[in-house]
């Protein structure tokens, strides 16, 4: 690891001066998409793009549509940042993950931007009853006066307004549901799903364990990113709903657990 961190230092060091201007600002920020370096830098986008593949490349970032972040297996990106990455590509999969939940439902809903896109695409539905840890969530889903809402108790997380701890998982252990509809921060190669909190993830496994189908919602940008906590197998998922810009390995990977696999063309 410490000859890692010394090759990446050196690599770093050797850059031209706009790119390790471009890794220090992304590095401060957490996250910096591409029109707003193109504005800082006064150069075009396509010459950004260039910058960033080759800071890809050198394993210094990692490219999410719209932009780049740090490859940080420990520490997630800000929520802000988060909410702008692949934000077309979420609604397509969340509008397309919606069209399979029915009326008069119950469905829990996890913590996530991508979850939270999902809620919006839910409005039109009717009679639903909704168990979610994500006030982002609540206060979306509260806008259709036709659901019943109930919120988790727990531990309010200011960055996201995500609930978590042991009175969460108590909470949610009351309930057996129809749908869980959760999130992911990354997709291991061999399949494992992983997330950055711990806490967060003890949530999901208690929502997984209580509903009847398990749709998961995750871009391509999750698929082999790493994070620290491992939640469980993406064979214990019902349906994978992702977009079209899936690598071919991991394709093959969810044909051969059996799961049902939706995928939300541009």
């Amino acid at each position: 690891m410490e000859n890692d961190d010394k090759r990446l230092k050196e690599i770093a060091a050797s850059l031209p001066e706009r790119q390790k201007k471009i890794l220090a600002l992304v590095q401060g920020q957490g996250y910096a998409s591409i029109e707003a370096l193109s504005i800082e830098f006064d150069v075009t986008p396509q010459t950004i793009r260039r910058d960033m593949k080759n800071l890809c490349d050198l394993d210094l970032l990692k490219r999410y549509h719209g932009g780049a972040a740090l490859g940080s297996s420990v520490q997630n990106l800000p929520y802000t940042d988060r909410q702008a990455i692949c934000s077309e590509e979420k609604v397509r999969i969340a509008r397309m993950l919606a069209s399979h939940i029915p009326d008069n439902a119950s469905i829990f809903i996890n913590i996530g931007t991508s979850t939270e896109a999902v809620a919006k695409e839910l409005l039109g539905h009717t009679g639903l009853r909704v168990i979610t840890n994500n006030l982002h969530v609540a206060m979306i889903m509260s806008e259709n006066t036709d659901f019943e809402i109930i919120i988790t108790g727990g531990i309010l997380r200011n960055r996201d307004l995500g609930i978590t701890g042991e009175a969460t998982i108590d909470f949610i252990r009351q309930f057996r549901a129809d749908y869980a509809i959760i999130g992911i921060s990354g997709i291991d190669h061999d399949g494992s799903l992983l997330d950055f909190d711990f806490h967060e993830v003890r949530v999901t496994k208690a929502i997984m364990e209580n509903a009847r189908k398990v749709f998961m919602i995750a871009d391509h940008t999750k698929f082999g990113r790493s994070a620290l906590v491992k939640l469980g197998e993406i064979s214990e998922i019902t349906s994978v709903f992702t977009n079209d810009e899936l690598q071919p390995h991991f394709m093959n990977l969810l044909k051969e657990t059996g799961i049902q696999i939706f995928i939300a063309k541009q």
